[in-house]
Order: C-alpha cells, then sequence, then structure tokens
C-alpha cells in the first residue's frame, strides 16, 4: 500500500543558477575516466595496462574481495594513464575515446530469469554497481537478498537536477529496468515522488512498483529520508537504492544489447554563464561539459551537488553516480570586516538560524562560496542539527557515540539507518563547523568491519 509523508524538518539551501530545461549534447570524442574512488571500501584489481584498446563494456578492473562484480569501460578507445595515489592506491582509468563508440557484446536478457538468473546478468555485463545498499551505503552484496528496494524518483538537494525533465520520453527504458529490478527482492520496489511537484508519466505510469508521495524540505528527496519514514532498518536486515536514471540505464542496456551509459547531466552553480542539461556519457571530463561556459576567477568545480559532491577540480571527472556539476566560487579571498566579516549587514549570506536579516526574504536566491566562516572547535549542543535532520535519531549524540567509537551506543541510536548524506544539511547548520560526513563515513566503516 503507498504511503504519503509530510516532513516538517529540513531545510531548502536557494542559490543562484539552477539549469534552464534546455538540452543539448556534446561531442562524443574526448577524456573519460572511471574512479575506484566512487565505490566507496572498494579494493580494485587491475585488468588493463597503459596503451592497451578497450571497447564500452570492456572490463577496467573488479572488486578484490567481491570478484564476480565488475567495473566496465564507458566508452570504447585507448587507457593513456593509470593514475596512483598513496601506497599505489588505485585512483583513476583515464581513457582516450575513439571517435565513435564501439562496444562489447551484451548477453541478451531473458525476461524469464528468476533473482538468481537475474543477479548474474547484472554482474556479468557490468551494471551491478549501480545497485548500492543500506545501511553502509556502499555497491551491494550479490549474496544479499533486501527486504525492499528504494528509488526516490526526485531530488531535493541545491540545484539538483529535474528527473521529471531527465526521464521525459525515457518511458521504456525506466520501466524495463524497473521490471529487472524488481526481481531482486521478494519485498516490495518503492518509487518515491515529490508531493507538491505533477511528476512525469515515466514515474506516474510505472509499474510493478508502489508509489510513495513525500512533502516537505530537504531532505525529503534523500532515499534516507524516505526508507526511514517508509520501511525502517532494524539491525539484520537490507534494503538497495537506485537512482532512477540509472534504472533508465539499466533498462536500456537490458533492451538494446549495447553498454550505453549515456546520462543527462545538469550543468549548474551561480558561475556557469549558461546553467543547461547535457547529454554525456558517464565519467566524462569537466572541461568538455563546461568549455567556454564559466565566469573567470577561482572556482571550485564539484562533481554532484554542494551538500555531497567531490570537488573534482576543472580538469576532473564526472562522477559515477553523479547526474550534477556545480560551479561555485571558491571563497578564499579576504573579506572586510566592517562590510563583509562580523559587522556587515549579511543581506547576501543564508542563515539558517536567522543571524541575519535575508531570513526576511524567503524566496531569495543566493551566491555563496564554500567559506565555513570559521574553522573546527569545540562540538557544542546547539539544537540546530535537530531542526533540519527529519529521522527519528538523536543526531548530536549519534555523532558522539561516533567519535568516541562506542558501537553498542552507536547501534541503540540508529546507526544502521543513516549514511553520510543523510547529515549533509547537519554539518551545513553546525555551529562547530565539524565534518560531520566524514565522522559518519568513518562510524559506518567501523559497523562495517566489526559487526557485518
Amino acid at each position: 500500500m503507498s504511503k504519503t509523508i509530510k516532513i516538517r524538518k529540513g531545510l531548502d539551501i536557494k542559490l543562484q543558477g539552477e539549469a534552464d530545461k534546455v538540452k543539448t549534447s556534446v561531442d562524443f570524442a574526448g577524456e573519460y575516466a572511471l574512479k575506484p574512488s566512487d565505490f566507496h571500501g572498494l579494493t580494485a584489481k587491475l585488468h588493463v595496462k597503459e596503451g592497451d584498446k578497450v571497447k564500452a563494456g570492456s572490463v577496467l578492473f573488479h572488486d578484490k574481495y567481491n570478484e564476480e562484480i565488475f567495473y566496465l569501460s564507458p566508452v570504447a578507445g585507448e587507457v593513456t594513464e593509470i593514475v596512483r595515489g598513496a601506497k599505489r592506491r588505485l585512483l583513476e582509468i583515464r581513457i582516450k575515446s575513439d571517435a565513435e563508440n564501439s562496444y562489447e557484446g551484451v548477453t541478451a536478457y531473458d525476461t524469464n530469469s528468476d533473482a538468481e538468473a537475474t543477479k548474474q546478468y547484472l554482474l556479468k555485463n557490468g551494471l551491478w554497481p549501480f545497485i548500492k545498499m543500506r545501511p553502509i551505503d556502499v555497491v551491494a552484496k550479490p549474496s544479499d537478498t533486501p527486504k525492499a528496494i528504494f528509488i526516490s524518483g526526485f531530488d531535493s538537494k541545491p540545484l539538483a537536477p529535474d528527473y521529471d525533465f531527465i526521464l521525459h520520453g525515457d518511458d521504456a527504458h525506466f520501466q524495463a529496468g524497473l521490471d529487472i529490478i524488481a526481481k531482486l527482492t521478494n519485498g516490495k520496489v518503492h518509487l518515491t515522488l515529490n508531493g507538491k511537484t505533477n511528476a512525469d508519466a515515466a514515474l506516474t505510469g510505472a509499474k510493478g512498483v508502489t508509489i510513495n508521495k513525500i512533502y516537505g524540505k530537504h531532505p525529503a528527496g534523500n532515499v534516507g529520508t524516505q526508507i526511514h519514514k517508509i520501511e525502517p532498518i532494524n539491525k539484520g536486515e537490507i534494503v538497495w537504492t537506485l537512482n532512477p536514471q540509472d534504472v533508465a540505464i539499466i533498462g536500456r542496456v537490458a533492451t538494446t544489447g549495447q553498454y550505453d551509459l549515456s546520462k543527462v547531466v545538469a550543468i549548474t552553480g551561480s558561475e556557469v554563464k549558461s546553467p543547461k542539461y547535457l547529454k554525456t556519457i558517464v565519467g566524462a571530463k569537466l572541461t568538455a561539459l563546461l568549455n567556454g561556459n564559466v565566469e573567470e576567477g577561482n572556482n571550485r568545480f564539484i562533481s554532484g551537488n554542494v551538500l555531497t559532491g567531490e570537488n573534482v577540480g576543472a580538469d576532473g571527472y564526472l562522477g559515477f553516480y553523479e547526474s550534477q556539476v556545480t560551479v561555485i566560487p571558491e571563497g578564499d579571498e579576504p573579506r572586510f570586516v566592517a562590510t563583509q566579516g562580523w559587522f556587515g549587514p549579511g543581506l547576501n549570506k543564508m542563515s539558517a538560524s536567522k543571524a541575519y536579516p535575508s531570513w526576511l526574504m524567503p524566496n531569495k536566491k543566493y551566491r555563496l562560496d564554500t567559506n565555513t566562516n570559521g574553522e573546527e572547535r569545540a562540538f557544542v549542543v546547539t539544537g540546530e542539527m535537530e531542526k533540519v535532520f527529519p529521522f527519528d535519531i538523536y543526531p548530536m549524540q549519534l555523532v558522539k557515540s561516533v567519535m568516541y567509537n562506542d558501537i553498542d551506543l552507536m547501534e541503540k541510536l540508529g546507526i544502521y539507518e543513516v549514511a553520510p548524506e543523510d547529515f549533509a544539511l547537519c554539518e551545513f547548520v553546525c555551529t562547530s563547523k565539524v565534518n560531520i560526513q566524514d565522522v559518519v563515513r568513518g562510524g559506518l566503516d567501523v559497523i562495517q568491519e566489526e559487526c557485518m
């Protein structure tokens, strides 16, 4: 049975630079990269070396500890560089694409497949990494059977891509993906839509799923919020999650027989001259996506959104799970205290705690930078986190239990229900300037090692 949920806690961060509903494409030729760091906890074992020729769908590496999970090349071309970091950790496999894409053969999907055959199909054809698991928020384990699968049909993060616009006209591939995903669980497949807007027919017409609606501010679009309100996770239970555009990719590959990782990406941010949507391929280089479309200045280039995205630099690459690129000012310039500092009026500063008069203009959009306006300090109780955290969990207490590594207390306070992105707003409003998402990720790593 579907549910209608209303959340009262949260915060919408309104920024300049929302993408116009204009969809174009970029030249295929260029540089691409697949980054093992996009898959948290992965220890990659390479299948290629520099100079090798690959096709879209050729195996680049696999998971050392889950050898049946393969990670495939998004494009055809030549492996130009294998980038390693400290202790020879594998960071990137860079590929110079050919003029035209060519594909490795993809096994045809049998619509009569059972759950095990469907798992093997997704694993063999490099589609498994699109499925993530809760708790821990990592690539799902094929040996697990989830009690439910969740797909959030919208994104409520700042300047987030509009999946209604992205999926418009792609009904067939999205439905094909849903049909495949539904084979993986004996429970429900939950598709949650934004109750404040009218969703596209690709979402509202989806079959074989339970369609829920949720009302409220961000993080209403976070799949973690939806899981917590619809089917909360207890210790020992597993839930799988997917992005709606990734569901459509799975359906497209199964339908066309080609490992086609094309996706539509929102180019956003106050420093983008013409924010819009671009059709590209997973792992594209940002210089190709932003060519001539960024204001001069010292900018931060983010693969993803401003709350949870990764700072990849102007020469970085689009992350595997991302459908958004954001460019904002870096915020490392000195500020005159009487105008832009503590004594300034703060009309251009957003404040969740109403410290500035800008809260009287609720529809104002801001050109914010990355300056945190202070360094990390004592972690004090302010009550600000509870205002933006819609879970029935004490966020401050949970974060502190992670900091002093009390596993029993972590479990009692709800560590199994959360992921780092669920604490992004807590980090944004934190008076103590603590990197809360990193703390939560560390706690989840401890739980995975000690309790799972």
